[in-house]
């Protein structure tokens, strides 16, 4: 089994430790960032008014420390690799593809721009999409939201449907101050499935800490324990992204073992992740290069123009922001961030006294728990609000492109009416009282967010099922009887119309873009897995920092 280059493997092992020394140091040289004396106060500013374990999910930082993207944009680094990717689903042997997915995993981290930076934090609404075009002249799709803002929760979808694989995913980035560090604890999980072999991968991520924020060198780090799990065969990869202790060590080395249902490890990872990662078969001790991150090309994706693009779109949102951060005009990134974030705050205000819910536009909530379509993937806590379950990798596409515009002249299919009225835990209780006026929405507040409560609650209960899309918003408790109303279905849940297009460049479109808007046949709403997945212990992750255990509870737990 070729688990690498073998050029690299055999060159690998000629190589001089003064060679691999230099080449080490030269490398985690571009995780370090040198603060100026001015950035230097500003950076003290701010941290000297926390204190340690404090959130920093609500601190403002400085702009020097931003990446030009969104968190949405930068998710993309892990379906970056194809040439890891698209082989996945035709390896044959399980233990074999296992071993494949876990390097496609630790194929993505090395991407990043030099020294420590932060990507932009999305804004609540805010949407992300893009897409591949492979070698062999498929595409790959990829949709995300900020489906949360306080805890901050970015979710996405991932399709190459010629290719069988889909993956869901959440990611919830939960930062702490730690002294002279900040570490960003990251949350949530993604699930890649292979549709042709009905296996679930269940990823988590390693932590991120900054270290040097007050004094010394800013250095960026992965941390503690990720693990990749697949419930339906057993197997199970614990790999331990390793920090620099304060007297010996390397910055940036992984560790780890693959073993199977009965506990046995049957590989085990060294290296460094932003170099080489070598994997070690330990029934034969053959060791082999699996990834080499100093010679590996990454594709970044393709968007859709500016002008396309909506207002709440990350790259057309931050755009101000991000080429002012490039030319380093720290003032201008800093006036129009705050403008970016005064205009989210506004929005919650008026939200909180229209006494309105806010709810996702191409998300719904996880259907977990007993019984539910997503049993043992409530980790995820939203997946996307459409079924992707067409019959050939065809029908696939079009159902992926109505649910967002995602290649160039692609017309948007639906608006959504976000707000609602509810019982929902996540609503803010509003202090307006009943003789005080109404505050008007801001004039960039896109008009489809702000229907009359009352109206918009009307118009949802007696909403009726059109196309393949699944109705977005909460259910409503004993809804009025409408007369001819279609017969309610567990496994077809209420639908969403399509809202037909408002421009004539529909007949402009790209190649089959007419045909996207097809009806097509409405099956089960996931891919799903028939059988009960494998049992195991409950998989845990170790915080280096405050020595503590948190669960990881996945679909077997």
């Amino acid at each position: 089994m070729v688990l690498g280059h073998r050029r690299h493997s055999l060159a690998s092992s000629t190589r001089s430790s003064t060679d691999e020394s230099r080449l080490h140091d030269e490398t985690t040289k571009e995780d370090e960032t040198v603060v100026d004396a001015e950035q230097g106060s500003i950076l003290t500013h701010i941290i000297s008014q926390l204190r340690p374990g404090a959130d920093l999910s609500r601190v403002t930082l400085p702009t020097f420390i931003l990446e030009p993207r969104s968190m949405l944009e930068r998710i993309t680094n892990f379906m970056a690799h194809p040439e890891t990717l698209l082989p996945l689903t035709m390896i044959e042997d399980p233990v074999e593809r296992f071993v494949a997915v876990t390097k496609f995993y630790l194929s993505g981290w090395h991407i990043k721009p030099p020294g420590v930076k932060k990507p932009l934090n999305p804004i609540l609404g805010e949407t992300f999409t893009c897409y591949w075009e492979y070698p062999d002249h498929t595409k790959g799709f990829y949709i995300a939201e900020q489906t949360s803002h306080h805890p901050p929760k970015s979710s996405y979808f991932f399709m190459a449907p010629e290719h069988n694989i889909r993956v869901d995913g959440t990611l919830k980035p939960r930062s702490k101050f730690l002294g002279n560090s900040a570490a960003s604890m990251m949350e949530g999980i993604a699930v890649m499935r292979f549709l042709n072999t009905g296996e679930r991968f269940f990823i988590t991520q390693p932590n991120i800490y900054v270290r040097g924020i007050l004094f010394g060198k800013m250095k960026y780090e992965l941390g503690d324990h990720s693990y990749v799990r697949c419930p339906e065969t057993g197997l199970v990869a614990d790999l331990e992204f390793k920090t620099k202790g304060y007297f010996g060590g390397t910055y940036n080395a992984i560790g780890g073992f693959i073993r199977d249902k009965n506990d046995k490890n049957l590989y085990e990872f060294s290296g460094h992740w932003n170099e080489e990662m070598f994997i070690k078969d330990l029934t034969t001790g053959k060791k082999e290069l699996l990834f080499d991150a100093t010679r590996a090309r990454h594709t970044p994706p393709k968007a859709r123009p500016l002008e396309e693009q909506d207002e709440r779109e990350s790259q057309r949102l931050w755009h101000a922001v991000t080429e002012a951060v490039k030319r380093r005009d720290q003032d201008t990134a800093t006036d129009e961030k705050a403008r970016i974030e005064d205009m989210q705050r506004s929005e919650a205000a008026t939200r909180n006294n229209e006494g309105l819910d806010w709810h996702p536009k191409l998300f719904r909530r996880v259907n977990g728990g007993h019984g539910g379509s997503e049993e043992g993937e409530e980790d995820l806590d939203w997946i996307i609000n459409a079924r992707v379950d067409g019959k050939t990798p065809d029908e696939q596409v079009k159902q992926i492109l109505q649910i967002a515009a995602i290649l160039p002249g692609q017309t948007p299919r639906r608006k959504f009416s976000i707000p609602s009225r509810s019982n929902s835990l996540e609503r803010v209780p509003t202090r307006r009282k009943s003789h005080e006026p109404v505050p008007h929405l801001p004039h960039h507040l896109p008009h489809h967010e702000t229907p009359h409560p009352h109206k918009e609650q009307h118009q949802h209960q007696h909403q009726q099922p059109v196309g393949n899309l699944i109705d977005l918003s909460d259910p409503v408790p004993n809804p009025p009887a409408v007369k001819h109303a279609p017969t309610s279905n567990p496994a077809n849940p209420p639908l969403l119309p399509l809202e037909k297009s408002r421009s004539p460049s529909d007949s402009k479109a790209p190649n089959n873009e007419h045909k996207y808007g097809q009806e097509l046949r409405p099956p089960k709403l996931l891919n799903s897995v028939h059988g009960e997945p494998t049992k195991g212990k409950t998989l845990k992750r170790f915080d280096s920092e405050t020595h503590s255990e948190d669960e990881f509870h996945d679909a077997i737990s």
